[in-house]
């Protein structure tokens, strides 16, 4: 039994997956911003969306096995805090939003995404109040990076725990919500690009329920999300992509 638990990934491996197409990606929009039509920068970007899956897994995850979920969660805003100013200074992106699409981290959305599990499990709230904090919540989720998307879908691979085929649906509903805004309202090419957040699909579905040997990763995890993107923001700067306070 303890073979067969052993084979596949780990949590640790597959955070390490994102963790490399996720700078990946990052890389790839400071160096060839925008979208551009470029075969090998587009490949570069489609490696990318192997991140954002992982992540929504994992905060799902997250919330099963935490021991105190007031902890989690307040861990989560602490470090969406942090990612916002992280995420707007290496986009070049007003630090106070002044639109509708990209104006915070998916970090916002990951954190609420867990107060989401909390009201869909709990049996003390009346529907009419839960359907209420759901709307508002997808409200204040929608302009951050992969939007009210990053919020919900965590939820429903939570609910969904256990039953990879469900989980896999799941994905693909909403991935396919994303992209055909983006395809309708914003960029047809960014929107097909999104579909291949698929492409996580096999990797997590690899995961054997372990941890691996490093208990550091949850924290490497958090503060290298940050970290990289503030380099990544001096970078933006040095080479004449922006100012420094946007």
């Amino acid at each position: 039994m303890d073979t067969l638990q052993k084979r596949g990934l780990n949590s640790n491996q597959i955070k390490m997956i994102a963790i490399l197409a996720m700078t990946i990606d990052h890389v790839t929009w400071l160096l060839f911003p925008g979208c551009q039509k470029i075969w090998w920068v587009m490949l570069l970007h489609m490696i990318g969306r192997l991140t954002a899956p992982i992540m929504w897994f994992f905060i799902a995850e997250g919330f099963h096995y935490t021991r105190n979920v007031k902890k989690y969660i307040a861990r989560l805003f602490i470090f969406a805090v942090i990612s916002h100013f992280a995420y707007n200074f290496a986009g070049g992106i007003p630090f106070i939003p002044n639109g509708f699409f990209n104006m915070t981290s998916v970090m916002w959305s990951l954190a609420w995404s867990v107060v989401l599990m909390v009201i869909f499990t709990t049996e003390r709230l009346p529907q009419w109040e839960k359907i209420l904090m759901i709307i508002l919540i997808c409200f204040i989720t929608f302009p951050s990076d992969w939007s009210t998307v990053a919020a919900m879908c965590p939820v429903f691979l939570y609910l969904n725990r256990g039953n990879f085929k469900k989980q896999a649906v799941t994905m693909l509903i909403w991935t396919a919500v994303y992209a055909a805004v983006y395809f309708i309202f914003l960029d047809k090419a960014y929107g097909l690009l999104q579909m291949c957040t698929l492409l996580s699909l096999p990797i997590l579905k690899q995961y054997n329920g372990e941890r691996g040997n490093w208990k550091g990763m949850k924290w490497f995890f958090y503060i290298y999300y940050p970290a990289h993107l503030f380099v990544i923001g001096i970078i933006r700067v040095l080479i004449g992509s922006g100012s420094i306070f946007p």
